[in-house]
């Protein structure tokens, strides 16, 4: 099992992607939301300079903020300054594009815009649409330093949904997605995109095809409950992510949520509605993955903490780890809050991947 860590892009925060590294961290995925945090890419760069051997890349770059081409080029560009260390995390946009009021890029949209960044993260000639008009795309000037499309960059798609899905096994390198960390869930993902890759001609297996999933981490005491205070501090701004968004599938799509927060529903749901519609996307996602806004606090609950957490003892955590992997994950991606991020991963490092 690979372990990495998601940040919400920051510059303050580049002495903690070193310390990650110092401790055994694999990946970095910056994160990639232009209205919340700092810009994904400018972070990348530093981060390329500061690391040696952690792989680094998007987590995930949002594709209806850029054509194919500058997403391309940017990616290229950390490429050169990391060479092989390099992978491009790829999504729709389903926080960056609604903070704007917008919804994310439609499946059919995605699916040519994920057409042509393959051939253009190699290097090759595509057909790239702008504004209705198709032309033949390519990197002009690869060979001079701008740009490195060798070794290959990974593209890891993010999928939450079965069309998603269809998406990532037919174009991705590896799959990035924020399921429940239960093997039960991940076997079926795994199972879902090699038997979607088969159809379309493809063979993904863990040799060929990573799976990788969303979620943070917490080492209780002996004893200690699985909502302490503690407990919360360290998961509490990832676990209400899920709530932010919950909220955007009801409220585009009419979806109900998930069980584990029906109790709380009705309450967060005029929470958020207290705000004017026209202002109220720039309400649901306040703190996100970063800190639990106080008038939050009441709906991080130990049940809401389970599904989207790995919460338990050391030893508990060893187990569920080495089952998660046996059901085919490859890499647990790690978002602590700001205040936490740096104990959370210490007592990572030193209380469960120390034992693994």
């Amino acid at each position: 099992m690979q372990f990495g860590i998601c940040v919400a892009s920051r510059p303050a925060d580049l002495d903690y992607v070193v310390e990650a590294e110092s401790l055994g961290f694999t990946h970095c995925w910056m994160a990639d939301s232009q209205m919340i945090w700092s810009d994904v890419y400018a972070l990348l760069a530093l981060v390329a300079d500061r690391t040696t051997t952690m792989s680094i890349g998007t987590g995930v770059a949002v594709a209806g903020l850029r054509p194919a081409p500058v997403t391309a080029a940017a990616m290229a560009t950390i490429n050169q300054l990391a060479p092989g260390r390099t992978f491009c995390g790829i999504g729709s946009g389903n926080t960056a594009m609604r903070i704007m009021g917008h919804k994310p890029m439609s499946i059919a949209d995605f699916d040519r815009y994920l057409t042509e960044l393959g051939p253009l993260l190699r290097g090759e000639e595509t057909m790239v649409a702008w504004h209705g008009v198709e032309t033949p795309v390519r990197h002009l000037m690869p060979d001079h330093g701008f740009v490195a499309f060798e070794p290959r960059v990974p593209v890891h798609v993010s999928a939450f949904g079965p069309r998603s899905m269809e998406l990532a096994a037919r174009h991705g390198d590896g799959l990035i997605t924020s399921a429940p960390p239960v093997p039960e869930v991940i076997a079926g993902l795994r199972a879902g995109v090699e038997t979607i890759g088969a159809t379309a001609g493809r063979q993904l297996t863990r040799s060929n095809y990573e799976v990788s999933t969303l979620t943070t981490m917490v080492v209780l005491d002996e004893g200690e409950p699985i909502d302490s205070e503690r407990s919360r501090r360290e998961c509490g701004a990832f676990a209400i992510a899920g709530v932010h968004y919950a909220y955007d599938q009801f409220r585009q799509y009419g979806r109900r949520p998930p069980a584990h927060m029906a109790e709380f529903w009705d309450d967060y749901v005029a929470l958020v509605e207290d705000v004017p519609a026209d202002r109220r996307h720039q309400r649901v996602h306040l703190g996100h993955n970063c800190w639990v806004l106080p008038q939050e606090e009441q709906f991080v609950t130990a049940q809401l903490i389970e599904r989207s957490c790995l919460v338990g003892t050391a030893g508990q955590l060893v187990d569920r780890v080495r089952a998660l992997d046996a059901a085919g994950l490859d890499q647990i991606v790690l978002l602590p809050p700001l205040a936490e991020k740096e104990n959370v991963i210490r007592s990572v490092a030193a209380q469960v991947m120390a034992r693994l």
